[in-house]
């Protein structure tokens, strides 16, 4: 590679995180930065017009992937539930269930965080939530502010590690596109697939390491430093508010994550089913609370929240016909029942979007889906086109060879990609370097020996620390501006510290012991 194809794409790469400084959109500024440099690059010679012209075909795939479907699907659940207050009574619960123990209210966020982010995935609607309604008690009972605002962050961002999370999605995407093109690279006729499926069961155990992390911390802290986290005098909730409260996440987890993890449905197919269980939840809720319980439309939603189950247990036994030898009727049978479950489900459906329109909760929970998954896949067609540029600059032979380059084989790339992408999360956003950075240096480490599945777990417990690093963590900001008065910004930041540092333990970890991200994977899967 000649030095000017170098120094571009090293010049490049520069003048994208310095607009994004300034300020500048980050969809708008991928875009921009790719078009100004493809055009120096054809004025030098060095970059050929054929690139571009790719681009359409680009997007047009992009589009068409039926993986990124689920990321609306899975906004949409989580936003529903934001709505539904089904948050607020679990936060509410379980922080009277642990308030007699001393540091009790920084476990039941934690354990709360860890429910949401297994039920709705959706960092900001978690924050905010806890930020509302835990840290003002915190604070009232004495709790250290820096303590009780980083245990909320760091608790809000487990959504992005624990399935399903749009993370894990857009990131397991990019991971097999990767494998791929490394596998067909290395002259593999047949290349082995790594599906969204496999990331989220290998994230899964490494999630709950991080819970488990958090929660030892917490513990420690409130042992050695007691005036830091105070016992508290509420009063243990009755196992029927407990129960409650646990139901609808507990449904969910089971109903997507369940349904996902064991081979009943894809990742799409999981994102629908949880967008709709969501609706159903919601609107029964907010008909029982309102004394309409029994009416109408309460019951057919309730007969369409059935219904759906039933089409789950049915689609176990989609091979019935081929146990008991290619039975024409059974199939018949199953195909008529499944047909009617349908059309049940879909009645109830509409009735609960009917429920929750009602109750003007439909038009802004679509509003804020549709802002969020906008500014995801134009930011995506911004990356594609920076990506597309950069490696008609030769970028990706730049990488390859500087990645080769670091002493320690493997183990030294790894640190280094690792170390690299840490750092970009202090400014950049985890869409951005999902999109950007990760096809970038994915395809060389696998060529160089990285298994797939553990490379993608490592980047996604990675770019879980974007989250919390300041000056431009999304948690913090989120924090931020539901925060009391008396919780200042650097009271968040310091805070915000201890958990970072769990978050690279639980990285470290692993990285040393692989078998946290590949085992249960090859225990579902292979």
């Amino acid at each position: 590679m000649s030095d000017i194809h170098g120094l571009l794409d090293i010049l490049m790469f520069a003048t994208l995180i310095g607009a994004i400084l300034c300020g500048y959109p980050v969809a708008f500024t991928l875009a921009g930065v790719a078009l100004v440099y493809a055009v120096i690059g054809m004025s030098l010679g060095v970059f050929s017009p054929a690139y571009l012209a790719a681009f359409p075909q680009r997007i047009f795939g992009s589009m068409t992937n039926a993986t990124l479907t689920a990321v609306p699907l899975f906004i949409l659940m989580g936003v529903i539930l934001e709505r539904s207050k089904i948050a607020e009574d679990l936060l509410s619960t379980m922080g009277d269930l642990f308030g007699r123990a001393r540091g009790g209210l920084l476990y039941a966020t934690t354990l709360v965080g860890a429910l949401l982010a297994a039920s709705t995935g959706v960092v900001g609607a978690t924050v905010v939530t806890m930020g509302l309604l835990a840290l003002p008690v915190m604070l009232r009972r004495g709790y250290s502010k820096s303590l009780a605002a980083g245990s909320i962050a760091a608790a809000g961002t487990l959504g992005q590690i624990i399935p399903p999370s749009v993370v894990l999605i857009l990131l397991g995407d990019v991971i097999g596109t990767a494998n791929q093109k490394a596998q067909l690279q290395m002259g593999v006729a047949s290349p082995t697939v790594v599906s969204v499926g496999d990331l989220f069961a290998g994230a899964l155990i490494p999630g709950l390491l991080l819970v488990g992390l958090y929660l030892i911390y917490q513990a420690l802290t409130a042992w050695l430093n007691p005036s830091a986290a105070p016992a508290g005098e509420a009063g243990v909730p009755g196992w029927d508010r407990v129960l409650r409260a646990l139901a609808a996440p507990i449904i969910l987890i089971v109903a997507v994550l369940g349904s996902i993890l064991f081979g009943i449905a894809t990742p799409t197919e999981g994102a629908a089913v949880g967008a709709a269980g969501a609706a159903f939840l919601a609107a029964l809720r907010m008909e029982w609370d309102s004394g309409r319980g029994a009416q109408w439309p309460a019951r057919l939603a309730l007969a369409g929240a059935g219904a759906l189950a039933l089409l789950a247990a049915l689609r176990l036994s989609v091979n019935l016909p081929v146990m008991f030898g290619g039975d024409g009727a059974l199939a018949l049978i199953v195909t008529i029942l499944g047909a009617g479950l349908a059309i049940l489900a879909a009645a109830g459906l509409a009735c609960a979007f009917w429920i929750l329109a009602r109750a003007q909760h439909l038009r802004p929970a679509l509003r804020s889906t549709v802002d969020i998954t906008a500014m995801v896949f134009v930011i995506l067609i911004g990356a594609a086109l920076f990506t597309l540029v950069f490696r008609g600059l030769g970028g990706d032979e730049w990488v390859a060879s500087m990645l080769e380059g670091v002493p320690g084989g493997l183990t030294g790339a790894m640190i280094a990609v690792m170390l690299v992408m840490f750092v970009l999360g202090f400014f950049l956003d985890f869409i951005e370097i999902c999109f950007v950075v990760v096809p970038l240096v994915a395809v060389p480490l696998i060529m160089m020996g990285a298994d797939p599945l553990w490379l993608g777990v490592m980047m996604a417990v990675n770019l879980q620390t974007s989250f919390l690093t300041p000056p431009f963590g999304f948690a913090l900001f989120y924090l931020r501006g539901v925060a009391p008065p008396q919780v200042r910004t650097i009271d968040i930041y310091k805070g915000a510290v201890p958990f970072i540092g769990l978050q690279i333990l639980a990285l470290i970890l692993v990285a040393l012991f692989p078998a946290l991200a590949t085992w249960l994977p090859g225990v579902l899967y292979r």
